[in-house]
């Protein structure tokens, strides 16, 4: 037992720099600036922030959330990140144990992660997460359990595939309803190439079944939370993080939701 706590607490603090570097790199990212150079810095006064005002967490709440030189407000996505991110990889370890199914379900729920705050702020998933997170998948599926290497590429072309001819007839249906709809919110498609990207990255760590459960659960969602909003406001739904959510629940309770379809839907 003192052993799981110690790999569940090491994984936790591993899981907060994780998160303060996720931070760097949903607001860089999109913006297509690099997460190296220049460090770390407040966005207000550019001043460099002190190695000991990097602290994930703790620096925000010992500056109350205040720039230590020009005294900027400093957005309380910065501890929130962090401190999610440290639960989910203490979660995973203190769940899996030290096992490649722990790393893997971190490293895949952290991609979401950064995906959905990526998403929130500019309508934009980096090929970073997407097409890096594909070939990590892709990878790791060849570690024991989880989705097989042959699971994952199926997975990677299905995903890929059923999103994008779901966007296409979006288009199509959206134009011959509604012209100039997508004229008006300046998008030339329903779907944007980075959800396409998005879902091949499921594709590779949940394999097909994890694809199809993920876009119905991130559409449904998508359709009931940010639907009367899009209607009001004219703008898209920002689809990617519904489908970051979708894809946490397929790869919590996938099984779990797969035995119940089979014994009440397909058994019925």
């Amino acid at each position: 037992m003192a052993e799981r706590w110690i790999v569940t607490l090491i994984a936790g603090l591993l899981g907060l720099m994780i998160g303060s570097f996720l931070n760097v790199c949903s607001i860089r990212w999109p913006r297509n600036q690099s997460v190296v150079h220049p460090g770390s810095h407040c966005p207000g006064c550019g001043d460099p922030v002190r190695w000991y005002d990097n602290v994930p967490v703790l620096s925000w709440l010992a500056l109350r959330g205040r720039c230590r030189d020009c005294d900027m407000s400093i957005s309380t996505q910065y501890p929130l990140a962090e401190l999610t991110s440290g639960l989910v990889w203490a979660g995973l370890f203190w769940t899996h144990g030290l096992t490649p199914e722990a790393a893997r379900g971190a490293i895949f729920l952290t991609l979401l992660f950064g995906i959905a705050l990526s998403d929130a702020h500019f309508y934009i998933i980096p090929d970073q997460f997407s097409l890096g997170g594909t070939g990590l998948g892709l990878g790791l599926a060849f570690l024991p359990r989880g989705v097989t290497a042959i699971e994952s590429a199926i997975g990677i072309v299905g995903g890929y595939v059923t999103l994008w001819l779901i966007g296409v007839g979006g288009t199509w249906l959206i134009r011959k309803l509604r012209p100039g709809r997508l004229e008006e919110v300046n998008v030339d498609r329903a779907l944007g190439g980075g959800d396409v990207k998005m879902i091949a990255m499921v594709g590779a760590f949940l394999g097909l079944w994890g694809v199809v459960t993920t876009i119905f659960l991130g559409s449904v969602v998508a359709v009931l939370v940010f639907g009367p909003i899009s209607a009001l406001t004219r703008r898209l739904i920002p689809l990617g993080i519904f489908l970051a959510a979708g894809a946490a629940v397929s790869y919590t309770w996938g099984d779990a939701l797969l035995t119940w379809y089979r014994t009440n839907i397909l058994m019925t």
